[in-house]
């Protein structure tokens, strides 16, 4: 009667707080969620959770199978993974790089769990490199890499871990802020603060100025997030972040923030790796565990 998939759901389902979202994280089409659940319901006899409420309510009955998620869904994957070591698949290495100035939040907790349950995959985050990561990754120099920016390299495979919006931070007094959205030409005049890499791997530009022809004022970079917010909050300049990033700013007051465009600029983020090591148990896995993460400890993104 019960099935695995049923449990994922349900946990998909609370995590989510809503059908469509819940159906995007499980890969169905909300019609059949939506069906999948019905069906439960009526080998069970009783409702699983209050229709039309957000975040979902869940009845007793739903609430016992999320109890029964909770415990039988943790022992699956570890059993999946004793069994990935019995077939002599957990030797490898984990050499990563990052693009990604705003990833921490969500990667380090993803490494330590990771780490916990693989320790013979040796794992490193080499510093100081001098080199493109995603070659060095076809080069065998590395192993991931967190990006952005796919690029078509021969036997490289991008594996989507999430989409996120990208927002424009303003101080809390600028013209700006209080606006549903902005227009490329509202930033013709502003100071735009940028982490110090090219602009042709920063959304702002490629996705939102340069296709309608705009230039801000003056770029000025730093090399922390939270130096560019209290230039930002200060009204220094305005600075394009993903949304996740800006989260403890906002709750804080620090900054506002408003939408590139009226229908926002949006992103994915893709964990980059070699075909030959797509398949490994302890890859598959680090993705995996990846994804629970980001979307454990992050607001406003959507699955890929």
């Amino acid at each position: 009667m019960l099935e695995l998939r049923h449990l994922r759901t349900l946990i998909a389902l609370r995590d989510a707080g809503s059908l469509v979202e819940a159906a995007e994280r499980v890969h169905l089409t909300q019609s059949a969620l939506s069906h999948q659940i019905k069906d439960l319901e009526e080998r069970l006899g009783n409702p699983l959770f209050v229709r039309k409420t957000r975040p979902v309510e869940f009845t007793r009955a739903g609430q016992r199978l999320l109890t029964l998620a909770e415990q039988v869904l943790p022992l699956v994957r570890m059993a999946e993974r004793d069994l990935a070591r019995l077939a002599g698949n957990e030797q490898g290495r984990l050499h990563m790089a990052i693009e990604c100035h705003s990833c921490f939040q969500w990667l380090m907790p993803t490494i330590d769990h990771f780490r916990d349950h693989w320790p013979e995959v040796e794992i490193d985050i080499p510093g100081g490199h001098h080199f493109d990561p995603l070659p060095a990754l076809a080069r065998e120099q590395l192993d991931l890499v967190i990006t952005a920016d796919p690029q078509p390299l021969p036997g490289i495979h991008y594996e989507p871990l999430f989409r996120y919006e990208g927002l424009l931070a303003v101080a809390r007094q600028h013209r700006l802020a209080g606006k549903a959205f902005v227009t490329p030409e509202a930033l013709a005049e502003e100071t735009l603060i940028t982490y110090p890499v090219e602009h042709s791997r920063l959304d702002v530009f490629t996705q939102f100025l340069e296709p309608a022809g705009v230039r801000p004022r003056e770029v000025r970079t730093a090399e922390l997030t939270i130096m560019m917010m209290q230039l930002v909050a200060s009204g220094r300049g305005v600075c394009a972040l993903p949304n996740w990033a800006l989260t403890e700013y906002l709750e804080r007051d620090y900054v506002k923030a408003v939408a590139l465009g009226e229908k926002g600029v949006w992103s994915t983020l893709f964990a980059a790796i070699r075909e030959e090591t797509r398949q490994a148990p302890w890859m598959e896995d680090f993705l995996r565990t990846a994804r629970e993460t980001s979307f454990a400890v992050l607001e406003g993104i959507k699955p890929a």
